[in-house]
């Protein structure tokens, strides 16, 4: 028996693969996921094994598709999502010289100073990416220093995504959307860029062919039709990166809309219909389709900064969780919420982990300000979710001036399962959150980008019909006021704060 037919969205992501199956509706059918290990041996290391995520593709593909045992079903194309900013070589017959670099490695933060500001800005005005160690731009001045004989013997510079086409269809091509994240891709010309391929000492034979988000490939190598349970003449749409597909995923694709991702790290991201980037540097601009582009800016610190404060602040609440039956990290959101808006005077700057935007300095390091005696626990875990979000609102106020009348924030990612934080958040920012049905959103923006390409979608707008909406929550005026006084004072202490942190982050090298 044969079933109508369905779509595969893919997620390729930092600490895992996911494959979700969707009907013809958009509705999810069933899903698989694989994690593989992040290898971090050397300070500031973030690297993964490029083949053990081509297995994972392959199983999380097939496993996905095993819905009913007596039917078969009809996959009319697979569509794919991946994490941004990775970086690998290759040699001639496109085997690994190096593991994949992901966008959390910071060890290319070594080089950032070689390059001179007006030249950097410049490039970054031009491609969209900033200058940064996550940057594929920087990460290739960092190997050509660390490892010259290997640099000049690869093939081709590639991200996972292209490992990935590359193994199932003997191609090397990009789509506009990673390589807008690369910091080597003119946004208005839509080619490579060649200052910033001359700053690297690289020509475009060393990258991959540049195709539209769109773009379908057919005929994979028979070898691979076991492995994932689908004929070699399955359409592959090419597809984009995960934070563009999240926000067409959430329908946030209206100006005005905001998509708001709290996971391990976060990232706050709109919809604008022409290139678009910070005098300064600040934000990204990354393409979508066609004249869609999103802007925003992501950050390093967002669950990891809750998960450190339940290992070493609140283990006794971790471990009174248990005893009552309830998710740890519910019980410390419980325990936050008998603090009041501003934690009682205590300011938290989450910068465990160095931080991408607003600040895009690698050496920030966290604190707590105005710590005093009559602070409580509650008041500290407050501080801690009240800093988390005044970081991304600080990334909105660099992206507000861009949109004509901010509507509302789209919420995706764990924090979104938490009627609490989704309050506060609505609070601090001063706008609607809404959260949508989909907690795939990167996947379902994968497929809806696959039926666009494919001609189902006459407009990328039908996801409106898509996507539900599952809670609502409205800011309270009165807390919102006292944010705007707190986050004043947050952003005062942010300026005063980081002028220390290159010193700091070398005193701490030297211990």
């Amino acid at each position: 028996m044969v079933t109508d037919s369905y779509m595969i969205g893919v997620d390729i992501g930092t600490t895992s693969t996911k494959a979700v199956l969707f009907n013809g509706n958009g509705s999810a059918i069933n899903q698989a996921t694989v994690e593989y290990p992040l290898f971090s041996t050397k300070v500031g290391m973030a690297e993964q094994d490029p083949k053990e995520i081509f297995r994972a593709v392959q199983y999380v593909m097939k496993k996905c598709q095993q819905i009913h045992s007596d039917q078969l079903i009809t996959i009319s194309f697979v569509s794919f999502s991946s994490a941004m900013h990775s970086l690998m070589a290759v040699d001639k017959e496109g085997e690994p010289l190096t593991r994949l670099i992901t966008w959390a490695d910071q060890r290319a933060s070594s080089v950032m100073d070689s390059l001179e500001e007006n030249e950097a800005l410049q490039i970054y005005q031009r491609t969209g990416t900033p200058i940064h160690p996550m940057s594929p731009f920087i990460k290739l001045r960092w190997l050509k220093n660390e490892y010259p004989d290997m640099f000049q013997s690869a093939d081709k510079f590639i991200s996972i995504k292209e490992y990935i086409f590359y193994k199932l269809f003997g191609q090397y091509v990009i789509e506009y959307s990673m390589a807008s994240t690369t910091g080597l891709f003119h946004l208005e010309n839509r080619q490579w860029d060649d200052e910033a391929l001359a700053v690297c000492e690289i020509d475009s034979s060393k990258l991959s062919r540049l195709v539209p988000t769109t773009y379908k490939l057919t005929s994979f190598h028979k070898q691979y039709e076991q492995a994932l349970s689908l004929p070699a003449e399955t359409p592959f749409y090419i597809g984009a990166t995960d934070g563009v597909l999240s926000n067409l995923g959430v329908n946030a694709i209206t100006p005005g809309v905001f998509a708001l991702t709290i996971g391990t790290s976060g990232a706050l991201r709109t919809v604008v219909r022409k290139p678009l980037t910070h005098n300064e540097g600040k934000s990204f601009c990354y393409t979508l389709v066609d004249d869609y582009w999103v802007i925003g800016g992501p950050v390093n610190n967002g669950g990891i900064v809750l998960r450190w404060v339940k290992e070493q602040l609140a283990r006794d609440v971790a471990e009174e969780a248990v005893t009552l039956g309830v998710d740890p990290y519910d019980h410390l959101l419980q325990i936050a919420s008998q603090s009041s808006p501003g934690a009682n005077g205590l300011l938290f700057f989450p910068y465990l982990t160095g931080e991408r935007a607003p600040l895009w300095d690698a050496d920030a390091r966290g604190s707590f300000v105005g710590l005093s005696l009559h602070h409580t626990k509650a008041d500290m875990i407050r501080a801690v979710l009240e800093g988390i979000t005044f970081n991304l609102y600080m990334v909105y106020e660099t992206l507000e001036k861009h949109i004509d009348t901010p509507r509302c924030l789209q919420a995706t990612g764990g924090f979104s399962r938490s009627p609490f934080w989704r309050q506060l958040v609505a609070d601090i920012f001063g706008l609607e959150v809404l959260v949508p049905e989909s907690y795939e959103s990167s996947c379902l923006g994968a497929v809806i980008l696959g039926q666009y390409g494919e001609g189902t979608l006459k407009s990328l707008h039908a996801v409106k019909e898509i996507v539900g909406t599952l809670h609502r929550h409205d800011p309270n005026q009165i807390k919102h006021e006292v944010y705007q006084k707190t986050y004043s004072l947050y952003k005062q202490m942010t300026n005063a704060l980081q002028p220390t942190y290159k010193e700091l982050a070398q005193w701490q090298k030297s211990l």
